[in-house]
């Protein structure tokens, strides 16, 4: 990492070399370390310091931007020029509404010096412990084990400063049988956080219970899902609706039931950026404070998260969440650390309540087939048992799904007690609980 004072001084460098009449500068580092391992074993190691810097040029009611990762004045100058010809080629967009005015910026520690520092040795006990409970059974373990210390300056012409360091660890891992696996992910700004054994447990756990699945008839059933399960229903929620360009265009599951009862009572569900369960940020792209915005509050629908270009559109004030250029024009702002409220159920509850359904480890491959219900299709993986009086009777061959994640989350009728942390390789994070849903649509096996 460069450090507050170097990462300051690069991006007043930047503000001082560009010729547009207003100018933004993002300023992105990153310092990560990977530990890959396979069939038991580690095979790689690998460490990338990237530092990227974003200049935003402003004429008018025009804005173009470039970006470099060569931090020496010629480069930035290059970068500079090229976003302010972008500016001046594109059309004006009334709409525009200029540059962040600076606003005070609670500060929010998240930053740990053991995640910063950790070690390749340090992530290979990690793996090692994954790695020998699996041999233990005659299991394959696979995964990784990532560690980050990362920066976020945003500074403009305006007289906005703003920055933040943090650091973020992942280990992820799928244990494989013969005719089956089992997968497992703890996520948290502070790896000392991160229980490897427990993991490989889980992972090992799920892995051996899988095999020998069964093929059984598609259908709506009763599902129990893990937490891997609710971080990807909230993650394509978020991703294909809780923008508000999204709704905006007319193209979100949130367009036409704000106000309305649209999920069960049990489900809130928010973002916060200042909340240290998750992966902290305390300021967009924009150089904005993020507010903690609810988004769905007792299963009723609040509306979505703004940037100032949104904001404006409706004569209101940005939340905080707008997303760096190069991603702007294809999500808008968007939700960045998400969370869902807890409930009083166990797993275990929820199995024991469920007459015949299915148990869900995760679910993978997914994909939108409609914007306006959330409407995705995807396929079970890495355990999927039947549930029948109250036990896990056997496993199960994986399953395509077709299902409204709005009606999903409609139905659903426990929430786990217990959440936990996910880091996601786009963006952000997400703390989110088992759930036991009423129904959901399988089309169809996998095999």
């Amino acid at each position: 990492m460069l450090g507050q004072s170097r990462v300051e001084d690069l991006a007043k460098r930047a503000l001082r070399l560009s010729q547009a009449g207003e100018t933004e500068v993002l300023v992105q580092t990153e310092d990560t370390s990977l530990t890959r391992f396979a069939n038991n074993a580690v095979h790689q190691n690998v460490s990338e310091i990237e530092a990227r810097v974003t200049i935003r040029a402003v004429v008018g009611k025009r804005a173009g931007s470039a970006s470099t990762n060569d931090l020496e004045d010629g480069a930035l100058a290059r970068a500079a020029a090229h976003a302010l010809t972008t500016a001046r080629l594109r059309p004006e967009d009334p709409n525009f509404p200029g540059l962040a005015e600076p606003l005070p910026i609670q500060p929010v520690q998240a930053f740990d010096d053991q995640t910063a520092n950790f070690s390749p040795e340090a992530r290979a006990r990690g793996v090692s412990a994954v790695c020998a409970l699996a041999a233990e059974r005659k299991l394959n373990a696979f995964g990784a084990f990532r560690t980050t210390a990362f920066e976020q300056t945003v500074a403009n012409s305006k007289g906005v400063f703003a920055y933040h360091h943090g650091t973020a660890a992942d280990f992820q891992t799928v244990v494989m049988g013969a005719d089956g696996s089992g997968r497992a992910q703890v996520s948290s700004w502070k790896v000392g956080e991160l229980d490897g054994e427990a993991m490989g447990r889980e992972a090992v756990g799920k892995a051996l219970r899988a095999q020998d699945p069964r093929k059984i008839e598609p259908g709506e059933y009763a599902v129990v899902v893990d937490h891997y399960v609710t971080d990807d229903l909230l993650g394509m929620l978020n991703f294909y609706g809780m923008s508000a360009q999204a709704v905006q265009e007319g193209r979100s599951w949130i367009n036409d039931r704000i106000n309305q009862q649209a999920m069960s009572r049990s489900v809130s569900i928010w973002d916060d950026g200042q909340d240290r369960n998750g992966m902290p940020l305390p300021f967009d792209s924009e150089g904005t404070p993020r507010q903690r915005v609810q988004i769905v509050d007792n299963g009723v629908i609040c509306g979505p998260v703004y940037d100032r270009y949104t904001a404006a559109k409706e004569g209101r004030e940005s939340t905080g969440h707008a997303t760096p250029p190069v991603f702007v024009f294809f999500t808008g702002p968007m939700a960045f650390n998400l969370f869902m409220a807890g409930g009083d159920s166990a797993v275990e509850e929820m199995i024991r309540s469920t007459r015949k359904g299915l148990y869900i480890t995760r679910f993978w491959y997914t994909r939108l087939v409609h914007p306006r219900d959330c409407v995705v299709t995807g396929m079970t993986r890495d355990g999927l048992y039947m549930i029948e009086d109250g036990e896990l009777a056997y496993p199960v061959k994986n399953l395509r799904f077709t299902q409204s994640y709005v009606k999903a989350m409609a139905g659903v009728q426990a929430v786990g007690s217990e959440a936990r942390t996910l880091i996601h390789d786009f963006a952000g994070a997400a703390h989110v609980p088992a759930l036991k849903l009423e129904s959901f649509n399988f089309t169809s096996s996998t095999v």
